[in-house]
C-alpha cells in the first residue's frame, strides 16, 4: 500500500528551517529541565507511595489537611487517575519512632473496645510490627477481626486453632488508612497499592537507567558504523539524542500541567525511552538503506538528490507505520490508566520526533558532513 506515487519533494532544501525549529524546541526543553527540573518517581527517589481509591469524588485539599498532622512529615498529595483516586507520597520507608507510641495507644484502644477488660500483653515490638498475646484463642480471633476492619494489617502468629497471638503491622499505609477512615467515614476507600523503595536502591536504579540509555546509543553507533559509513552512524545517534532531549524537555515543561497524566520519570518511562530509541533508529535505518541503494544506482547524482529520492520513496511506508503505532499508543494513553500514561506519552512524543529526526536531522547531518568533507560517498 502506498499513500503517495511519484513524490518529488526537496526535503533537504528546507533543512535550515528545521534546524531552527529543532533548536528552539531543544532550547525550550533544556530551559525547562534547568528551571523546573525533572520529577522522579518513587523508583528513583526512594520513599513510600500509597494510592487510594474512594467510593465518591474526593476533595484533594481535604485529604491534604487530614494527613498534615499525622506524624509523617511532609506528605505529597495529588490526584491519581481521576476524581476518585488519591496518591500520597512520603520520603519515609517506615513509621518514625516518635509516631509508634501514638499508633500503639490507638491499637490498644481499639482492642479495649473490641474486648473490654481483656488482658493485653505486648510480647514483641519492632519498627514494623507489634505482637500481642491474649488469654484465649477466641479473644485473639475477635481482636484480629476488629483490628483488620479498622484498617490495620493483622496476622495470626500461628495457624494452629489454639493460637492466642496477633501480629499488627506498623506500615505507613495502615497509619494513613486509619487516620483517613476517621475523617472520611461517609466516603469509604481502599488501598490500591503501597510501594516502598530505599534511597540506595533508588540511586542505583537512576544510575542503571542512564547507563542503559547511553550503552544503547554506543551499540547503535558501532552497528551503524559497520553497516553503513561512520558519518551515517554519527547522524543517527545525533538524531537519537535530539529525540530523547526533546521528550525529556516536554516531560519537564508539562509536568503538573496536563490533567490526568503523571509525567514523572519512572522505570516504565525509562523503558519507553529505550523503546523510542529503537523505534527511531529503525526509521532512520530504513531511510539510510534507501539512500545507500540510490547512491549505488545513481553514482553520478549529487548526494542531495539521492537523499531526497530516498526520503520520497520511503515516506509512504514511514507515515503508514507511524500512524498505526500512534493509534495503539493513543489507546494506551487514553485507556491505559495512570500507571501507563507516562509510558504512552513518552512513546507518543518519541514516535513523532523519531519520524521527524530521521528526515530532517539524521539525513541532513549526513548531507552537511559530506558537503563539508568534499569526499564522495561510495558503497
Amino acid at each position: 500500500m502506498r499513500l503517495f506515487e511519484n513524490l518529488n519533494i526537496n526535503f533537504m532544501s528546507k533543512r535550515t528551517t528545521f534546524y531552527i525549529v529543532s533548536s528552539v524546541i531543544l532550547l525550550f526543553g533544556l530551559i525547562s529541565i534547568l528551571v523546573r527540573g525533572l520529577q522522579f518517581g518513587i523508583d528513583f527517589k526512594g520513599g513510600t507511595e500509597v494510592a487510594l481509591e474512594f467510593s465518591n469524588p474526593i476533595d484533594i485539599a481535604e485529604v491534604r489537611n487530614a494527613v498534615e498532622n499525622i506524624g509523617l512529615g511532609n506528605v505529597e498529595v495529588k490526584t491519581f487517575g481521576g476524581s476518585l483516586g488519591i496518591l500520597l507520597r512520603t520520603e519515609l520507608q517506615q513509621l518514625p519512632p516518635e509516631v509508634i507510641p501514638t499508633v500503639k495507644d490507638k491499637i490498644e484502644s481499639l482492642i479495649q473496645k473490641a474486648a473490654p477488660g481483656v488482658e493485653i500483653k505486648l510480647i514483641d515490638s519492632t519498627h514494623t510490627a507489634l505482637t500481642y498475646d491474649f488469654p484465649d484463642a477466641q479473644s485473639a480471633n475477635l481482636i484480629y477481626d476488629k483490628l483488620f476492619e479498622a484498617g490495620f494489617q493483622t496476622a495470626k502468629a500461628s495457624v494452629e486453632p489454639e493460637n492466642t497471638a496477633v501480629v499488627v503491622r506498623l506500615g505507613i499505609a495502615d497509619w494513613i488508612k486509619e487516620n483517613l477512615s476517621e475523617h472520611f467515614a461517609d466516603n469509604p476507600f481502599s488501598v490500591l497499592k503501597e510501594d516502598k523503595v530505599g534511597p540506595k536502591i533508588g540511586q542505583e536504579l537512576k544510575t542503571d537507567a542512564i547507563i542503559a540509555v547511553m550503552l544503547s546509543l554506543v551499540v547503535i553507533l558501532i552497528y551503524l558504523g559497520f553497516r553503513f559509513k561512520f558519518v551515517f552512524a554519527l547522524g543517527a545517534v545525533i538524531a537519537l539524542f535530539h529525540d530523547v532531549l526533546i521528550t525529556l524537555g516536554l516531560f519537564a515543561a508539562l509536568y503538573g500541567i496536563l490533567p490526568g497524566i503523571n509525567l514523572e520519570i519512572t522505570i516504565s518511562v525509562v523503558a519507553a525511552f529505550l523503546t523510542l530509541v529503537g523505534y527511531s533508529i529503525n526509521d532512520t535505518v530504513i531511510v539510510f538503506d534507501r539512500v545507500r541503494e540510490e547512491i549505488k544506482i545513481h553514482k553520478s547524482l549529487p548526494i542531495i538528490d539521492n537523499i531526497n529520492r530516498a526520503i520520497n520513496k520511503t515516506l509512504s511506508r514511514t507515515l503508514i507505520t507511524v500512524f498505526t503505532t500512534l493509534l495503539t499508543t493513543l489507546v494506551l494513553l487514553i485507556f491505559g490508566g495512570e500507571v501507563l500514561r507516562g509510558f504512552a506519552f513518552a512513546l507518543l512524543i518519541g514516535m513523532i520526533t523519531g519520524t521527524y529526526s530521521s528526515i530532517f536531522i539524521a539525513s541532513a547531518f549526513v548531507l552537511e558532513a559530506v558537503n563539508r568533507s568534499d569526499k564522495k560517498i561510495e558503497f
